[in-house]
């Protein structure tokens, strides 16, 4: 018997679906598990302890992941040597030696635990876990992502059956989202809207998790995702009954000029149906507070699925460029930007991911 289960997670989304599957379990085995929070891409703030006060995780780790780019002895190993042997053998030697200068940043010892959940293994995690030898289980890293474009697929294009080979059965080369040696299954929300079947993918509907809900753990996410609980009442009050409210998601989109600018058109267009509010996306850097002092904005650190939470919670619309929204519930109607709409701020081609596989 090992330290139970273990969860990786590098947005509070991931960690938002980690306490749906400790729920999951019931209240018997709550208390059983582990969370990590990696450093790499989100500034989790002081919710470690806010994690520890409910107890359903009993032990809380941050991870100082690093990128290949923080390891300079790495870089001549990413250079292109111009054909497929080449820069597949360069492609060896980077995943082994990768592995090897991440494992002092590990903070604990995966080898121990029962069950190990990970989301994003395309973070250096996943690298890790395989050069090593251990077993785990991946989860997408937001809903529906798998669905428009396979990153796995798309970042290997070109002899893809070769480098699948070389990572699924040999462990010589790394590739995330299941196509590992190490990776026992791939979790999903919806396997219906992923092109590409694989056999790793096991569905997990994310909204059969949430409608198990207690209002007991309904409180828990709430305590856990939102510091300021006062302030979002009071925000939320205003929203009651819809009116004609738009709820604007952001996303890492882009260079920030750009994002400012498509931000800036879309808060325009929007005034013209209602009030504006701003969702900030958790990995957004983009100094909305500074730059739309009149638009009040939900904080980045609150999943846009705690809102749900809040009865009270109602919009008009909500807005979104690539975000998926089934998940929300609290907007009478939903609108998906897309391609078509980024294709006006940048190249097409830039957007035309799906099409290269």
């Amino acid at each position: 018997m090992g330290l139970g289960r273990i969860y990786v997670c590098h947005t509070f989304y991931h960690l938002y679906v980690s306490y749906l599957k400790e729920f999951a379990l019931g209240d018997a085995q709550n208390g059983n598990a582990t969370v990590v929070l990696s450093k790499m891409s989100n500034d989790f703030g002081d919710i470690k302890d806010r994690i520890l006060k409910n107890g359903v995780f009993k032990e809380v780790y941050e991870f100082d992941e690093k990128r290949d780019d923080f390891f300079p002895e790495l870089a001549k190993y990413r250079t292109d040597k111009g054909n497929v042997v080449a820069n597949m053998a360069n492609r060896i030697v980077f995943t082994r030696k990768f592995a090897k200068l991440e494992a002092p940043y590990v903070p604990v010892d995966f080898k121990k635990y029962d069950e190990i959940y990970v989301f994003c293994d395309s973070d250096p995690i996943g690298i890790y876990l395989n050069q090593n030898k251990i077993k785990y289980h991946a989860l997408e890293d937001g809903l529906n992502n798998q669905g428009a474009v396979i990153l796995a697929r798309y970042d290997n294009r070109g002899f893809f059956g070769v480098k699948k080979f070389f990572s699924m059965y040999l462990n010589l080369i790394f590739i995330q989202d299941g196509f590992s040696k190490y990776c026992i299954d791939m979790e999903v929300n919806d396997v219906s809207v992923i092109k590409y079947p694989f056999k790793k993918y096991k569905e997990v509907p994310r909204a059969g998790l949430e409608k198990t809900l207690t209002e007991e753990q309904k409180e828990i996410f709430v305590k856990v995702f939102v510091k300021d609980l006062e302030k979002l009442e009071e925000r939320i009050a205003s929203t009651e009954n819809g009116g004609t409210n738009v709820m604007i998601l952001t996303e890492p989109l882009c260079t920030l000029d750009v994002r400012e600018r498509i931000f800036r058109d879309l808060k325009e267009r929007y005034e013209k149906e209602g009030i504006v509010f701003f969702k900030i996306h958790p990995r957004d850097e983009l100094d909305y507070k500074t730059l739309f002092p009149d638009v009040f904005q939900f904080d980045k650190t609150v999943p846009m699925e705690i809102l749900n939470f809040f009865p009270k919670l109602q919009f008009h619309k909500v807005v979104s460029v690539f975000t998926e929204l089934s998940g929300i519930r609290f907007a009478k109607e939903k609108e998906k930007l897309g391609r078509t709409f980024m294709d006006q701020y940048e190249d097409p081609e830039i957007h035309n991911m799906a099409d290269k596989i």
